[in-house]
Parts: structure tokens; C-alpha cells; sequence
């Protein structure tokens, strides 16, 4: 993604990034991440990883959160623009912000969905969620999170993110509470 986060540039916000990410494709068609970048130009913050080689931010080595409570942990999401989708989506998206909202110590709508999974790999947050999103949004933040030690899926658990755009992410500890958390 040359710009993620467009709207926050456009409207000078400073949290956008450039995400980039290298694929290959297997003879039965299966997709997978070889290397992936997500590059701050606001904090001058590079994050990297290449597969089997681990996630890295300015060359120090990033891993997951170890929250292990969800009353402790901080999550990422993005909302659902009005007018593009249904109204049962939006629903849906109120009932899962809610779930979350109370018994975690916040969610954050920061509106770059690259550099919050690259956020989600170095620490900073303890979980990510959001639904539709493009392969260029996700795949290197998808790298850097299991680089990382962390869990990347779809709302069923299964790793079908890059092919749907529907992502939970988070640390091990985490994951699979937000997964039952986000079922609506």
C-alpha cells in the first residue's frame, strides 16, 4: 500500500504509513508472505520481517505483548463507513465494540490498519480487529505479527485473513479470548 492511512494524511493527521510486502504462490495456489515493511515517515519508524527470520523495528528485535488479561490489554479496530455495506454489518460492528469495550482497558480507531498490525507486533497493542480490508493493507502486518510471536486469523480462527481481509490479531495469550469476544 504506497499511502495506508490516506485520509489521515489528507486531513494531516500523523498516523499514515507505506506498507509493502513480497508473496509467492504455491503450485496448489496457496498464498504465502516471504518479507514485509511497514514504514512510519512521521516517526521514522521501520518495521520489517522476512519469513523464519523474526520482526524487527529499526533493526531491535520485536515480540508480541505478554498481556495475558484481556481487563489489561489494549486493542486496535476500524469502524465500518457508513453507506458502504449493510446495516446488519454496522450492528454487528457496535455489538463487537461493546463486548470489547468492556472488559478491555480501551480500543483504538487510529484509521491505518498497517502500521496498528505493526503496532500489534512490536507491543504497543495487545489485539487488532477489523473486517474487509484489502491484501495490501494487511500482508506485511500479518508477517510482522507472527514474526513476532503473535496470531493472525480470520473471525473463524482459521488462517484465511489474507484471502477474506477479515483480521483478529493478537499475542497468544489473547487471541483466542477476542476471537469468542467478536462472535456476535
Amino acid at each position: 500500500d504506497p499511502l495506508d492511512g490516506t485520509t489521515n494524511f489528507l486531513h494531516g493527521i500523523p498516523h499514515f504509513a507505506i506498507s509493502i510486502a513480497a508473496m509467492e504462490t504455491d503450485t496448489q495456489g496457496r498464498r504465502s508472505i516471504i518479507a514485509g515493511t511497514v514504514f512510519d515517515p512521521v516517526k521514522n519508524e521501520f518495521f520489517f520481517a522476512e519469513r523464519g527470520k523474526g520482526a524487527y523495528l529499526n533493526g531491535r528485535r520485536l515480540r508480541v505483548s505478554g498481556r495475558r488479561m484481556m481487563a489489561d490489554a489494549l486493542f486496535g479496530t476500524g469502524i465500518p463507513f457508513l453507506g458502504r455495506g449493510d446495516e446488519d454489518d454496522h450492528a454487528a460492528f457496535l455489538k463487537q465494540l461493546g463486548n470489547i469495550m468492556a472488559i478491555s482497558s480501551g480500543v483504538r480507531r487510529n484509521g491505518a490498519a498497517a502500521l496498528d498490525l505493526a503496532w500489534v507486533a512490536a507491543g504497543r497493542l495487545d489485539g487488532f480487529w477489523e473486517k474487509g480490508l484489502s491484501l495490501w493493507d494487511i500482508a506485511a502486518g500479518v508477517l510482522l505479527i507472527r514474526e513476532a510471536g503473535g496470531f493472525v486469523s480470520d473471525f473463524a480462527s482459521r488462517d484465511k485473513a489474507l484471502d477474506s481481509g477479515d483480521v483478529v490479531a493478537g499475542n497468544p495469550a489473547i487471541h483466542g479470548d477476542l476471537i469468542k469476544r467478536l462472535r456476535v
